[in-house]
């Protein structure tokens, strides 16, 4: 008699264990049915395609996926993780958007950040990115009412292929206790930075082959709108230039961009050193490993963070990214382009950098004389609508260009001074030091191969351009080279 009841308790554990993937499973297989095959946002091929695999999934238990030796470091990640919601669709997307999540004792805010990822994007921005939120806290009973809340607020995205939830069962993780007590942290702090280096590793590892680039972003983050249109015109404007993380956030692990090539050697980085200090220490170190000396933070942010209480102990945080702007749209094009001047450079202050939507990065040189110039010569011509240029700095406000023009022109040749237009007209003069002049492309017949600054009058005072800002009529995806 004994011996029954041990079986009967024994199988309702095994019940237990199994019920949450298989409930994870019977939701995406119902949602397909009910919702997917009206979803215009998927191609027909991909519909298809999911559909077969669904199908399949339903006898062979394919809702897990394995990944194995994704780099060549030394150590191999070999991770099981269960599909909560949705599967990947076969086409590579442009952006995948990583969240990880874990239970707090006060508030949660994961699906307020799914609904500002989804809300503050275009019907054609949709198409291209896909968002995984990893659940990676170990009370399966949450995670299992969250998957819930989550597939009934955001079906129809988990049908378009736009959302995943996935999960890593708690015995991949490496021990938890008796960790290194780094920076005089109390022991639950130590374990809580060391598990979330773990959950972010498992993430990033999964993400691997989703897409082109990949974003890292926190569970209480509002988006601005069109974000994605914003990190495209940011990603173009950084053609030929090498870079390993991009920063849309100054705050945390928020709004940080990885060429998705990058992100299995971060991820085992993050394994490796797990236990050392917190991730965002850790990103740092691994960007400077790989040769990106300086960060390279772009301003306005375009992610805020939202949540009061912390994911720790639930701790009161109320940092806010001072340079987040609602709408973002308003960021320039700045099409690929060279940049030249015979104004005397003031250390590393170099004309580039009057270019760039860097925080902190400015042209500043010497005192300009009559008929100095500096001149933008794009690598192809193209339609600019809108060109907006600042001189001078809160600091320094007197470095501004007192007298000048500006111009535009055409005919690119080559010189021994390097490539040159021969022909220029002016749109307008600076006034206060600034210029802004909309509607180009209406006032000019021509595609535009230059943009010139010229220096109309000598001046004592040095000369900072802080920013020089074009806006094109073109997509952004065409500007490449």
């Amino acid at each position: 008699m004994r011996l029954m009841w041990k079986s009967v308790d024994k199988m309702r554990c095994f019940r237990k264990r199994s019920m949450f993937p298989f409930l994870g499973f019977l939701i995406t297989f119902l949602l397909f049915f009910n919702l997917y095959m009206d979803d215009g946002y998927v191609l027909e091929a991909e519909k298809r395609q999911l559909g077969e695999t669904l199908m399949h999934s339903a006898n062979s238990e394919r809702y897990v996926h394995t990944f194995r030796d994704l780099s060549n470091f030394s150590g191999t990640i070999n991770v099981t993780y269960r599909y909560l919601a949705g599967i990947p669709l076969p086409r590579k997307k442009y952006l995948t958007i990583g969240l990880s999540s874990v239970k707090r004792k006060k508030g949660n805010y994961l699906l307020e950040t799914i609904k500002s990822i989804f809300d503050q994007s275009s019907y054609e921005e949709l198409k291209e990115i896909v968002v995984v939120v990893h659940l990676a806290d170990f009370d399966l009973v949450w995670c299992e009412n969250l998957v819930q809340e989550i597939t009934r607020k955001f079906a129809h995205h988990i049908i378009a292929g736009r959302l995943l939830v996935i999960h890593t069962p708690e015995e991949y993780y490496p021990s938890l206790d008796g960790l290194k007590r780094n920076y005089n942290d109390p022991e639950d702090r130590v374990r809580f930075r060391s598990k979330q280096n773990i959950d972010y590793a498992f993430l990033l590892n999964f993400c691997t082959n989703l897409s082109h680039f990949y974003m890292m972003l926190e569970d209480d983050v509002r988006c601005s709108r069109n974000f994605l249109t914003a990190l495209k015109k940011v990603i173009t404007s950084r053609e030929g230039s090498y870079w390993v993380m991009l920063e849309f956030s100054k705050l945390g692990y928020i709004g940080k961009l990885y060429h998705s090539k990058d992100l299995p050697r971060l991820a085992h980085f993050l394994l490796m050193f797990y236990q050392e200090m917190p991730c965002d220490w850790l990103l740092i170190h691994f960007r400077g490993l790989l040769a990106q000396k300086d960060v390279i933070r772009f301003k306005p942010s375009l992610f805020q963070h939202m949540g009061y209480y912390s994911s720790y102990k639930g701790a009161e945080n109320k940092l806010k990214d001072d340079d987040f702007e609602e709408d973002s749209i308003d960021i320039p094009d700045n099409p690929p382009a060279g940049l030249y001047t015979n104004i005397n450079v003031f250390e590393n202050y170099d004309a580039t950098k009057a270019y760039s939507s860097i925080v902190d990065e400015y042209f500043w040189g010497k005192p300009p004389c009559t008929g100095d110039f500096f001149v933008i010569i794009f690598n192809k011509s193209t339609k600019i609508s809108r060109i907006k240029i600042v001189t001078g700095t809160e600091d320094r406000q007197n470095d501004i260009l007192h007298h000048g023009a500006l111009e535009v022109g055409q005919k690119s040749v080559e010189t021994k001074q390097g490539r040159q237009c021969t022909s220029y007209i002016t749109l307008g003069e600076f006034k206060g030091g600034n210029i802004e002049v909309n509607n180009v492309d209406h006032k000019i017949g021509f595609d535009i191969e230059c943009v010139r600054i010229v220096v109309t009058a000598s001046q004592k005072e040095w000369l900072i351009i802080r920013t020089i800002s074009l806006w094109t009529t073109q997509p952004v995806s065409q500007l490449k080279k």
